[in-house]
Formats: C-alpha cells, structure tokens, sequence
C-alpha cells in the first residue's frame, strides 16, 4: 500500500466539471468530478455531481445501495425534498431518479454502477 498521503488529496478546485456521459448517454445539465477512482471496477466510486437548474437524472437502481450529501441547493429525490446539508442513505435495490429544479451539488458514494431503468 502506498502510504503517501498526497497521493490521496483530490483537490477539487483545481479539477474541471466533466460532462456525465455513461454508456454513451449524455445527461444533459449534469457535471462530473471524480474523487476516488476503483481501478478493479474500472470505475468511479466516490463523485461530485452539480446538477444546472432543471436538470433530471433518469428512474434508475442502485444495486449496492448508496450515500449522498447535499452540498449545495436542494434536489427531489423519490417524493423527499432534500436541501444543502441533508444526508440520504439508500439501501440495495432502492431505485428513484433525481431532479433538482434550482440547481445543486451532491456528493455520492455508490459502491457499485447504477442501473437505468
């Protein structure tokens, strides 16, 4: 194990918004920063997402479940309002889409990919 702490900083400032493109999908209004990349599931697991006013996030499951943060704005998650600070765990299998009607940023850590549905 590598044990030199720098090579475990994301310095987020300096790392430009990606579009989200999977699978060849570009969801429109919705950015990108990875923060831990796992090279064994050739993916990443730990993201930021910044969601532009409108944006939507299609009806999808999360086969490992997952952890998001609210960091910024609000965001409508299966019929919850979620606002800056709110925590959401979902556990495996639980499916939902995302919208944000005024914009925001989200912190996810999702063990395993998504699937659209």
């Amino acid at each position: 194990m590598n044990t030199n702490i720098h090579d475990y900083i994301v310095k987020t400032e300096q790392k430009e918004w990606q579009p989200l493109i999977e699978k060849g999908i570009h969801y429109e209004g919705i950015f990108v920063k990875s923060l831990k990349f796992d090279p064994e599931k050739n993916r990443s697991t730990t993201i930021l997402l910044k969601f532009e006013p409108g944006a939507s996030y299609p009806y999808h499951n999360h086969p490992a479940g997952e952890e998001l943060f609210i960091l910024k704005g609000s965001a409508h998650i299966a019929g919850a309002h979620l606002e800056k600070g709110d925590y959401l765990y979902t556990p495996p299998t639980f499916k939902h889409s995302v919208t944000s009607e005024n914009g925001c940023t989200i912190l996810f850590i999702v063990p395993e990919e998504v699937e659209i549905l």
